[in-house]
């Protein structure tokens, strides 16, 4: 039966597979160069970087109402009359002109104070939307990028199967030739090997999706195999040492979808004053320094110039009941915000303890994945030396080296898995950053 020579095989392909799923090349894809590509090319994070920069105008917007407004005009016409006095007409021609600058500043203006207040705000929700999507960027490039690298094990895997019945197939065929097997083995090795076939195709499809997923990220394309695979080693970061309510805690302080749904409250609370403003005496201050020339029929060839300074208080008195439902309409618009804010914070809290769970366990699983893996090959080693003793069967072998390739499969899942959740966790806190997707990096070489 020559089994070592099936070993040997077999061996051959266990290296090849995982020169595949674990080999990198001087031209990989790093994980750190994929979120920098996608900082450059992804449309969602340029949409929301130029919505920021669109927001940052809200406050000096906002503070335009409170400083002083200054404005001039001037104004320059020719003239024709014709004056009629005790039946005798004179026709009187001549140049008018006449200048004027005027400065006008808030004294007392609710309104123009809940704008202010209401423009800073709105620059500080526009930041917090932009420093969420961020966050969100990274996930996205991460999330794409394992998720190749998951594909790409499922297809080693698949094909490591599919070679393994294959030199199963041969060596079944040699025995059966030769008396020493059975038309049973035979039937049950090529009917493994059509299945593996099948999953080959699936994992190639599979993997193909998952690429292009990734290419719409980074804006570029993505060569099979050219992303930077993940590590054996396996190190638990000192952050995970972090209790539920520790993350939950930082959460509550600096998650920046809860801080964006806190502002939009702040902001409706704004506005309500803005409304209620409309009931509220306004009073101005209000200089001027005006010159004509010729301003009337009346001052022909006469020049005037007058300087005045004094305010303006303007009092609403009834408006038909728009201001009274205006205000109404903005309470109700900030108990929603309200609502919004409560809905988000159990929405972020529920997806935080799931992270947290999955970060935690994934952990455990891994390492009796790792167990579970070399306690698999110790099986098929072992299953191999049964069969020449005569104690097992082929299907006893194929059913082994298929749990293994099942086992290797979830622990590669698993590491993805941990990771994935370890910076979810830190984007709900709303501390992902750059230097986190530059030490989850050191994961993939």
């Amino acid at each position: 039966m020559r089994f070592p020579r099936l070993k040997r095989g077999l061996l051959a392909q266990a290296i090849g597979m995982g020169l595949l799923v674990h080999g990198g090349s001087a031209s990989a894809l790093g994980l750190m160069q994929a979120y920098e590509a996608a900082l450059k090319n992804d449309s969602v994070y340029r949409a929301a970087f130029y919505t920021r920069e669109a927001g940052k105008e809200n406050r000096i917007l906002g503070r335009a109402g409170l400083l002083p407004s200054l404005s001039a005009s001037y104004s320059g016409s020719k003239a024709k009359s014709e004056i009629i006095t005790a039946g005798n007409q004179r026709d009187q021609e001549y140049i008018s002109r006449s200048s004027n600058v005027s400065l006008r500043q808030s004294l007392i203006n609710f309104d123009a104070l809940a704008r202010y207040k209401q423009g800073v705000l709105q620059s500080e929700y526009s930041e917090s939307v932009f420093l969420s999507e961020t966050q969100q960027v990274a996930l996205r490039v991460v999330g794409a990028y394992v998720e190749v690298l998951f594909k790409q094990d499922q297809l080693a895997l698949a094909k490591s199967e599919r070679d393994a019945y294959l030199e199963r197939v041969k060596v079944n065929d040699r025995m059966f030739s030769k008396g020493e097997g059975t038309r049973t083995d035979m039937l049950e090795t090529r009917a493994r090997l059509d299945v593996a076939e099948a999953a080959v195709l699936e994992a190639e499809d599979n993997l193909t999706a998952t690429r292009l997923s990734l290419q719409a990220v980074v804006g570029a394309d993505v060569v099979m195999g050219e992303l930077e695979p993940l590590t054996q080693t396996f190190q638990r970061p000192p952050e995970d040492a972090r209790t539920l309510k520790d993350w939950q805690r930082m959460l509550t302080e600096n998650n920046h979808e809860v801080r964006s749904r806190q502002l939009g409250v702040d902001i409706s609370q704004q506005e309500v004053n803005r409304q209620r403003a409309g009931h509220m005496p306004r009073l101005d201050a209000i200089a001027s320094y005006s010159k004509s020339d010729s301003d009337t029929i009346n001052t022909i060839n006469q020049s005037s110039t007058t300087r005045s300074i004094g305010f303006q208080l303007t009092v609403p008195l009834y408006s038909g009941g728009a201001v009274s439902a205006s205000v109404r309409q903005a309470v109700a618009s900030r108990e929603k915000a309200r609502a919004d804010l409560q809905t988000e914070i159990d929405k972020a809290m529920l997806e935080l303890s799931r992270d947290y769970e999955s970060l935690t366990s994934s952990v455990k699983k891994i390492e009796a994945l790792i167990k579970a893996v070399d306690s698999g090959k110790l099986l098929v080693q072992a299953t191999e030396q049964s069969i020449k003793g005569g104690v097992r069967i082929n299907l006893d072998l194929l059913d082994a080296q298929r749990q293994l390739s099942q086992t290797q499969r979830d622990l590669a899942q698993a590491r993805y898995t941990y990771i994935l959740s370890h910076l979810k966790l830190r984007a709900a806190a709303g501390t992902l950053s750059t230097s986190d997707i530059r030490e989850m990096s050191a994961y993939f070489r």
